[in-house]
């Protein structure tokens, strides 16, 4: 089967997501400085993230003449952007942070084919108060390293979920809804 785009990503939940609405991608990610600017609100970092992505992926993929897709998810808390952990110390203190609290998960979409078209993402997760023994027990798990905000909200981390507004997919990596209209606008084949 010939590809419909290029996803400019590495993240095997963005891939399982692309597959479960049936588009056909080649793999192709990118490299580029995350470095958050002074300043810099959480909804323009996660946009231009995304942005950025997308245009380095098709630098990097002229030859393949396909389009490219690439998103970018922050976790954010009190209008302060959470990363991924860098260490054990990090990932407590972010859980630490979270329990009990509702922050927002934006993820911005790019595809770059015929033109440039964005869309972003934005979810309310509460979760529940969390006792220290779970936050441990769950660093432990070694799932929390390399996710925004030190969670999966696929894997285990859905038990500190208490409730979502918003896209469940978009908080796994790539709101499926916003994708779809982008796909659909530059007349990208899925389903």
């Amino acid at each position: 089967m010939t590809a419909h785009i290029i996803l400019a990503s590495a993240s095997p939940r963005r891939q399982e997501l692309l597959g479960q609405i049936k588009v056909i991608y080649v793999v192709r990610p990118v490299d580029l400085d995350e470095t958050f600017r002074p300043d810099e609100e959480p909804l323009n970092y996660v946009q231009r993230m995304a942005a950025e992505k997308s245009a380095l992926g098709l630098a990097n993929s002229a030859a393949f003449g396909l389009p490219v897709l690439a998103a970018d998810t922050v976790v954010v808390l009190d209008n302060r952007v959470m990363g991924k952990p860098k260490d054990q110390h990090d990932a407590l203190a972010m859980s630490r942070q979270l329990s009990g609290k509702t922050h927002q998960v934006y993820t911005a979409v790019s595809l770059r084919g015929r033109g440039h078209d964005q869309a972003v993402s934005i979810t309310d997760v509460s979760f529940r108060h969390l006792a220290e023994r779970e936050i441990l027990a769950y660093w432990n798990s070694g799932e929390p390293a390399g996710k925004a905000g030190g969670y999966a909200i696929q894997g285990m981390g859905a038990v500190f979920v208490e409730s979502i507004k918003g896209s469940f997919s978009g908080v796994m990596g790539l709101p499926l809804f916003e994708t779809a209209e982008l796909l659909s606008r530059q007349g990208i084949e899925f389903l």
